[in-house]
């Protein structure tokens, strides 16, 4: 072999040991390992996700070990993954009220367990609960500062209160799957980004009392159970007063009720597609309503059913209804694309 080829092979190889070096640092920078107990990169979530690199156009891994983690996550970065290792023993807790929350936080609000700024995040294979809710507590009264016009307001807080485990904020493109996200009281998942929002979910428990699923902007829920844990004026509640398009659909949904229950509310404008959902005899005959003021940028009667059914004996407000959608609408139209319009699709990632 002549000199020029030996140290054209020499530079190649050179090449190729750079290339594969390069790869492993940046997979051991961009995925990470948390572990209470001490195996791990790192033993809180929160410290895992600050050790990333501020931006990316790839997700980032972060895998939970199984244990229990009792802090405050906030997600400010794009494209982060938090896997668990196992659904039921990864759980992520906190006991917050949102009310007291407020009071010692004025300028903070982060009032969930888990909160979500970044974009093109996934939560996958855990357990995120609040806990403030879960067992009797007697009410009281706070006082607290209302930062948007600096006026000191008073409120009960009651233990169904506003108590939430998942919230975002800016968040768009969220997919949530196998995963238990529980709270004994109102808003448990609040997806709140109103201009822009699209959220997934599917093979999710999700728990709670009022409003305790209420995505503002697109939602797509499949072969989610959703359980009434506490009174609730309302399970579901939706915001689409953005756009004429926003939609949340629950698909091949079951709903159960630890006491009885109402399916859901809205008091901005809402378009709902309840497909093939079942709920339990605890569920009472009162359809999705409207509550205080809506506005009239768009038509507010969209609430629509098809193949919905409850034990026991079914009641005539969920009957089928497709036919009221304007335009006309097929069963078989209703999916994952439809839902977003077009603009994601996270079965694809």
């Amino acid at each position: 072999m002549n000199t020029i080829k030996r140290t054209f092979l020499l530079k190649w190889v050179c090449y190729l040991v750079s290339a594969l070096m390069s790869t492993l640092l940046n997979a051991q920078i961009n995925n990470v390992i948390v572990d209470v107990n001490g195996a791990g990169d790192f033993k809180t979530i929160q410290e895992a996700i600050n050790s990333l690199p501020q931006n990316s156009e790839s997700d980032r891994v972060v895998f939970i070990k199984n244990g229990v983690y009792k802090e405050q996550i906030l997600i400010e970065k794009n494209h982060v993954v938090l896997k668990g290792e196992h659904r039921e023993k990864t759980i992520i807790t906190g006991e917050i009220a949102h009310l007291v929350f407020k009071k010692k936080y004025p300028d903070n609000k982060y009032s969930g367990i888990v909160n979500l700024e970044g974009n093109d995040i996934t939560i996958t294979n855990l357990t995120i609960e609040n806990t403030y809710g879960r067992f009797p507590r007697e009410e009281f009264e706070i006082e607290y500062l209302d930062t948007k016009n600096g006026d000191i307001k008073k409120e009960t807080v009651k233990r169904r209160a506003h108590q939430f485990a998942l919230r975002s904020f800016n968040t768009t493109r969220l997919i949530v799957t196998n995963c238990t996200i529980r709270a004994w009281g109102a808003d448990t998942v609040s997806p709140w980004n109103a201009e822009n929002g699209m959220y997934y979910f599917k093979d999710c428990t999700l728990q709670g009392g009022t409003d305790f699923y209420c995505p503002r902007g697109w939602s797509y829920a499949e072969n989610c159970t959703f359980i009434v844990a506490i009174y609730t004026s309302g399970a579901l509640w939706h915001d689409g007063s953005k756009n004429v398009n926003m939609k949340s659909v629950l698909k091949d949904c079951k709903f159960i009720g630890l006491v009885p229950y109402k399916l859901g509310r809205y008091h901005r404008d809402a378009q709902m597609y309840l497909v093939n959902a079942t709920f339990d005899e605890l569920m009472e005959d009162k359809e999705i309503y409207k509550t205080g003021p809506v506005s009239e940028n768009f038509p507010t009667e969209r609430i629509y059913y098809y193949n919905c059914h409850r034990k026991g004996a079914d009641f005539d407000w969920y009957k089928n209804n497709l036919d009221k959608v304007k335009g006309g609408l097929s069963v078989n139209d209703i999916n994952v694309q439809w839902t977003f319009d077009g603009m994601w699709d996270p079965t694809k990632k």
